[in-house]
This record gives C-alpha cells, structure tokens and sequence, in this order.
C-alpha cells in the first residue's frame, strides 16, 4: 500500500508512475477526498471531545442543581454527536483503506518504459543455446517417452492444467527441491521454512494478491482458508502485526511449498505439456531488510538465483521488467529465463521463466503492519520486503529434459543433481 503522506505530497508524481503502468489514475482523486474528509471529522471529533471532558469536569462544580442536569443533557447531546461522527470517521477510514489497497506499487525511476512483456529489457545472456546433431523433442514427448510424465492421467485425475511425475521423473524434481533448498541455505545462509500451505484472508491482503487477484486464487468457503499461490505470502506474513528489533535485520527466509493459481489469465496459452499448471512446486526466498539496503539486496538475492542456473549449466538470462509488464506490488523485477530448445512455436526454442526477483519497498510491510525500530526507543518504521524463486518448477524440469535430452530419448542428469539421484547419471526407459 503507497504511503497516504506520499499520495497527499506528491499526487502528480503518483499518477505519473501509474501512467507509466497503464494503471488508472482516478483512485488517486477519490482517495485525496477520502483524506480531505476524514482529517476534517477528525478535528471535529478531536474538538467534541475536547468539549466534552472540559463540560464534565465543570458539571462538578455547578451548585443550581437545575443549571447541572442541563449541562448533564448537553453532554449527553454532544456524546451523541461524537458518536455519530466517530462512525462516520470509521466508515471514512474503511473505504479510504479499501480504496487504497486497490492502487498498485509505483515502479522506480530505473524500471524501463513500456506496455507488456516485448517492452521488457535482456541485461544479459549466459550460455549458447544449445546445437543438437539431431531434432531435440519438447519435453511433453521426451517425458512420455521415458514413462516419467503422464500428462492424461493428471488430465483424468484432476482436468486440465495437471499431469502426474512417475518413477524419476517425480526423483528428479524431488532431487531439483532438495538441491535448491541446500544450496540456499548452506551456502548463501537463508533460513528455511516449513509454512502452512493453506493461510488466512488476511495475509493475501499482506503481500497483495487480494484484493486484486482474488479470481486466480483457490478459497475454501467454508473456513475463509486460501491456499498459498506461492511461499511468498506465509513466509512474509510471519511478521505480520509485529515490530522487529532493527538488529534483527535482514531477515532472510527460504520455504519450499506447491503453489496453487487458477490460471485464469492465461486460458489458451501453453496448453500443450507442463509450463502452466493449476498446482506447481517452487522453493521461495523472502527478505525482510532496511530501507537503505533493500536494492544491495535485490542484487544479491538475483545472485544467489542465478547460482542455480549457473550450475545446472544450461543457458539463461536476466530480464529487467518494464513498467507496463511489473507486477502489481513491486517497483523494481527481474525475472530469469532458461532456454528451453524445443519448446514454444520458434523454432530457436522458447525462454522460460524460472524466476522473479522482486523489491516492493514498504509497499507490502504497509498492507501487512511489519514494522522496525531502527534503534532501541526509535520510532517505528516500515522495512522493505523482497522475494524471489529460487526457483520454480515444473520449468526448470522443462529445461533439463528438453537441453539434456540424448538421441536415444534418454536424458543425462545434471552433474550437481547425481548425488541427489543416488548417483543415477542417465534416466533411460525401463
């Protein structure tokens, strides 16, 4: 949620960033009257009560007993009034807050221009996309072939969107998690998480996928339980309502969960094999960090990403996200894409993204009341969030079996993913 002082001080800058998003700007005014009458009523409220502890302490001291019962029916009168105005005031805060929660994250000055996604910017490209000797398949024929993926009984077990991981094929990604999770933890030092899968309204409302998004998310009725679109929300949301230690910080947190989205926004697009589903894994990295680092840490949390591209060496690269094309609560994306040869309608192949790096300022800590003291006895302040995946599947499985896939139909395991397959380095069909 933008600061309301931010709104109030700078409207034309705000609209300008929502512009720049293709967002509308109308919010803007509606909110800016919302504010105009709620800061009236509450000196209103603030001068009633005023009155009214000054009229009780003089009742006290009146004598004529007929001159105190009057005092005593205006007091009661202005008690009234109070209380009709503080109902006002609260119904004035709930829509301004509603209202708000509407208006996305401005993107920062170093976000590129544009409208959508060929708008986007390529930093930069590790690796050659890789020549094969002979036509590489797409992943949805290399996993049948081998009896690894069975897209027709997920189809039968659940509708579209699903499939089924047999034998190793369901090693493989099991192996990818684990690996992931180590290599985070381990070696960059993040702190993993085991988070319910299923979490309340309210902590959508915290990192913003509600109330936007709420037709992509999947909610039982019955409980008001949500189940997660990604690791982001929990883990995020374990500091919801608190005020950290400024010591503390940076927090660095990182969680493996499946993910639940509806897809609804993509319906027709990449029907065929496994890169859009109902229900995927992802391993997430959170960061709960000080304003004044929180792009020092961008950078690192971009790093500690690419590691894992890097070393299952297939090629991929950094993509800076244009404005018309960020998310809805960030400021800042980049997003890693892996090569995928065979996949897509190009004959060059298709790049896929495997993860999204994200700062959302104090966007999110608003929504969610995390807050700070930056010093024993400060004031509390709001501390900027980020996350990124670290990373998602089943993409990272497309790209494996599509870049390691043999002539025979067999597909090598990646060097660093041996150990986790008890030493398998080829999957052939039994």
């Amino acid at each position: 949620m933008l600061d309301i002082r931010l709104i109030r001080e700078q409207p034309d800058d705000v609209k300008a960033g929502l512009r720049r998003m293709g967002a509308n700007t109308e919010a803007i005014d509606i909110v800016l009257q919302f504010d105009e009458l709620r800061r009236k009523l509450e000196t209103e409220v603030s001068v009633m009560r005023n009155q009214r502890n000054q009229g009780s302490k003089e009742i006290g001291k009146l004598k004529d007993p007929a001159e105190r019962e009057a005092r005593k029916t205006e007091m009661r009168l202005l008690g009234d009034r109070i209380s009709q105005s503080e109902e006002e005031l609260n119904r004035l805060n709930t829509e301004q807050r509603a209202l708000m929660l509407t208006i996305p994250n401005l993107p920062l000055p170093e976000v590129p221009d544009g409208r959508d996604e060929r708008d986007n910017v390529v930093t930069r490209t590790v690796g050659t996309p890789k020549s094969f000797p002979f036509s590489p398949k797409p992943h949805w024929e290399v996993g049948t072939g081998l009896d690894i993926l069975d897209i027709e009984r997920g189809v039968k077990i659940s509708g579209s969107r699903f499939y089924v991981l047999k034998g190793l094929g369901a090693a493989l990604q099991r192996a990818l998690i684990t690996w992931f999770l180590d290599v985070h933890v381990m070696e960059q030092g993040y702190a993993e998480i085991y988070p319910p899968f299923v979490v309340k309204r309210d902590c959508l409302v915290g990192t913003a996928q509600l109330p936007k998004f709420e037709d992509n998310l999947y909610h039982d009725v019955e409980d008001d339980f949500w189940m997660v679109p990604t690791a982001e929300v929990p883990v995020t949301n374990l500091h919801r309502d608190e005020i950290l230690d400024g010591a503390q910080l940076p927090l660095h947190y990182v969680a493996y969960t499946p993910c639940f989205r509806r897809e609804k926004m993509s319906a027709g697009r990449d029907v065929r094999g496994i890169k859009r589903g109902h229900q995927f894994d992802k391993v997430e990295m959170v960061k709960i960090c000080r304003p004044e680092t929180s792009m020092e840490e961008l950078d690192s949390l971009l790093a500690n990403a690419e590691v894992l591209c890097a070393k299952l060496e297939i090629p991929y690269r950094v993509v800076k996200i244009c404005a018309g094309d960020k998310t809805f609560s960030n400021m800042i994306q980049y997003d890693l894409e892996m090569h995928a040869p065979a996949c897509g309608d190009s004959p060059e192949g298709e790049w896929l993204e495997v993860s999204s790096c994200s700062n959302f300022g104090d966007f999110q800590a608003r929504r969610a009341n995390i807050r700070f003291r930056p010093e024993p006895g400060a004031k509390p302040e709001y501390p900027h969030t980020l996350n990124g995946s670290g990373l998602a599947l089943p993409r990272v499985m497309i790209a494996i079996l599509e870049n390691y896939q043999n002539e025979d139909g067999s597909v090598t395991v990646p060097q660093v993913l041996r150990k986790y397959m008890h030493g398998l380095d080829v999957i052939k069909k039994v």
